[in-house]
């Protein structure tokens, strides 16, 4: 076990919201936390994967209570759809672990829109997080003490505020970056408005190129398994140590700086109003 790795905590009574559950990394952590007794509210895009990671779920841990939420998170009005159907239904959110994302594509080349027009990976990757975190606050505040793990990337690259949505020179696997780092800007200002309500909210690089379909899909060769990748995301979940820590990026186990860009007061400025705008009619 890493140094950095506590023995998890007992997550029986606890309710965990996991998007991007039925493949990659998100499936091993799905096992992980139901092999610690959490209750799952399991997110993906795709019907029959869904119900096939939760059967083996089920199977894997017989007493572990699993729910399912089907969305396509390029369209934020399912992302609108999905939250205030978890509010409807769940008394309770104790983590919400915003993993779903889009890497570079198959062709990078390639430039692909969500369902309102905006760039995919931006779309992806940082609208509909943020709006699914903020649709589901208020459940997050009245469950507290609760966390959000929002899992970014290493791989980052600054927003260029002048083409945010890269209609020029267009590149999947810089898109990709760009939107991750996006993800933590939005991380560690959230996290100065949750505090006081007992959330805390923190991004994470779980593993170096993970062997999932994403990666594998982008073209790079895949260099950690999807167990590396879910052993740091389930520390910042359960580690008591981590109780009050808010605002930061980890890269694996340890605390890191993120891009530079993350730190400009001006640059997330910008990108909080842009933010805001784009998403104004799905958090109304």
């Amino acid at each position: 076990m890493h140094e950095h790795t506590p023995v998890p905590a007992d997550l029986h009574g606890k309710t965990v919201l996991l998007t991007g559950a039925t493949q990659g990394m998100g499936r091993h952590l799905a096992r992980l936390l139901a092999a610690h007794g959490a209750t799952l509210l399991l997110h993906g895009r795709d019907r029959e994967r869904l119900a096939t990671v939760a059967e083996e779920i089920r199977k894997q841990a017989p007493d572990t209570a699993v729910r399912t939420y089907r969305a396509d998170l390029a369209d934020l009005e399912q992302v609108r759809t999905l939250a205030d159907a978890v509010l409807a239904a769940e008394p309770r959110i104790d983590v919400l672990v915003n993993n779903a994302a889009t890497g570079g594509g198959s062709d990078p080349t390639v430039r692909e829109t969500s369902r309102q027009g905006h760039e995919l990976r931006f779309a992806v990757n940082h609208l509909a997080p943020y709006v699914l975190t903020h649709r589901l606050l208020p459940l997050l505040a009245a469950s507290a003490p609760a966390r959000v793990v929002n899992v970014a990337s290493a791989g980052q690259a600054p927003v260029d505020f002048d083409d945010v949505m890269l209609e020029v020179g267009y590149d999947g696997v810089h898109a990709y970056c760009r939107s991750k780092l996006a993800l933590i800007m939005a991380t560690f200002d959230l996290a100065a408005e949750t505090a006081q309500h007992d959330v805390t909210i923190n991004a994470l690089h779980p593993a170096h190129l993970m062997d999932t379909p994403m990666v594998r899909q982008s073209g790079f060769t895949p260099a950690a398994s999807p167990d590396d990748g879910a052993k740091p995301a389930l520390r910042l979940i359960t580690d008591p140590a981590l109780r009050a820590v808010t605002g930061r990026y980890f890269d694996q186990f340890d605390e890191k700086p993120a891009h530079a860009q993350a730190y400009e007061a001006q640059a997330r400025a910008r990108l909080a109003a842009l933010t805001t705008k784009l998403t104004a009619p799905f958090l109304a």
